[in-house]
């Protein structure tokens, strides 16, 4: 089968693009979960090995099975290359470390994951690399922060868990007017709901623990870019450290994939109607929601972005005890820290995923003892809400 993209929409890339088929003409991809290769003679492996003839060498480096899923999340994305890794943390932190040196500097907004900002505040500096955290949501301070020797930008859009909208075209070119490279995790937003590469962004990086596998199954992640940086700044660094993504893995978010535009328009729809619903109930102080018009940034939101979010971020009154009072009366929704799944799930931020920050970093992001993250699910919307609703009132 040809894979020739013929403008392909996404719901068909995500179904066609990047297949490979062996000689028995499989209607799904094959899993080649294999560790290396053989060669018909020594004269063909040493071709391979010197880049003069195509083909695989060692599944570190590469496999077929992995080799679909890039090239899929390609067609999506709209890159030229991407290389896919064991898990998002993976795919983050080869990212941002094989694009500085010893000496340089990244700057990046201050509302991150936690592990995202253990790499930049703590990891990076252990090798030489300096830190800047900053308020991304204003590009002057994005400004104010570049020095000399940065390099390198990074950002997360929306944000965890506050969903802050940070104006990706406004960083990008102010990484372009000092030569350096903005790299933009777009988990909250999928690849479906925002684009980074279009806005001007240099590098996308993903969860696909998350939408994209989506069920709950499996870890992975991926970096995607122009094939020049990737070959010159990336490649070395995946084939000798080894963060690859199994092939097992890669052939479950190759079928997440499939349904990947299924999914987040359902969970999308299902999370505009349920922000809606928490908006207008005295027990929540306040509701933050991609889409909603008192968003934050609702402007940036409406340049950037085509849809909303699967996720919502709120806080209840009565601070920690309502908060969990609230998470243990829900029936439906799960307590889990995951989120993008097909089950709806919360999560309580200041003791879950970022309660390694202190309480003053906590608070410079928003995140209170009444803050509460939801990432909704596949469930009925009428479901949720009714379940939602219940809980409010056992909680009280």
């Amino acid at each position: 089968m040809s894979t020739k993209k013929r403008n392909w929409k996404p719901q068909t890339a995500l179904v066609h693009g990047g297949t490979l088929r062996s000689g028995f003409g499989e209607t799904s991809e094959a899993m080649y979960l294999t560790q290396g290769y053989v060669y018909k003679t020594a004269q063909a492996a040493e071709a391979r090995f010197k880049g003069e003839e195509p083909g695989f060498i060692y599944s570190r480096y590469a496999n077929p099975t992995v080799d679909m899923f890039e090239k899929r999340m390609c067609a999506l994305e709209g890159a030229e290359d991407a290389r896919a890794t064991a898990s998002g943390m993976a795919a983050v932190t080869a990212a941002l470390l094989c694009s500085v040196k010893a000496g340089d500097h990244i700057v990046a907004a201050r509302a991150l994951f936690g592990s995202c900002r253990w790499v930049v505040e703590t990891l990076a500096p252990r090798y030489g690399i300096e830190a800047t955290l900053v308020d991304g949501t204003d590009i002057a301070n994005w400004e104010k922060a570049v020095r000399p020797n940065t390099k390198l930008f990074f950002l997360e859009s929306p944000t965890n868990p506050t969903l802050e909208v940070v104006d990706i075209a406004a960083v990008a070119s102010l990484a372009n007017s000092i030569g350096a490279r903005l790299v933009v995790d777009n988990v909250f937003a999928t690849p479906l709901q925002q684009k980074p590469l279009q806005l001007g962004a240099h590098i996308v990086v993903y969860s696909a623990t998350k939408h994209i596998d989506g069920q709950g199954r499996c870890l992975g992640g991926v970096i995607l870019s122009d094939k020049k940086w990737i070959d010159e700044n990336l490649h070395d660094y995946f084939r000798h450290t080894g963060p690859s993504l199994s092939p097992f893995n890669a052939w479950t978010l190759l079928k997440g994939l499939e349904t990947l535009p299924l999914r987040v328009r359902q969970q999308t729809e299902s999370a505009g109607r349920i922000a809606d619903f928490l908006a207008e109930q005295p027990q929540i102080a306040r509701v933050i929601y991609p889409g909603r018009a008192d968003h934050p940034q609702a402007d940036i939101v409406k340049k950037q972005m085509s849809g909303g979010s699967t996720l919502i971020c709120l806080d209840v009154k009565g601070g920690k005890p309502a908060a969990f009072a609230l998470q243990n009366a829900l029936d439906i929704v799960l307590i889990s820290n995951n989120l993008g799944d097909a089950k709806s799930l919360i999560t309580h931020p200041a003791t879950t995923t970022h309660k390694n920050l202190s309480d003053e970093a906590r608070a410079e992001l928003g995140i209170g003892p009444g803050t509460l993250r939801l990432s909704v699910g596949l469930e009925d919307a009428d479901d949720l809400l009714e379940d939602i609703a219940q809980a409010l009132q056992a909680a009280r």
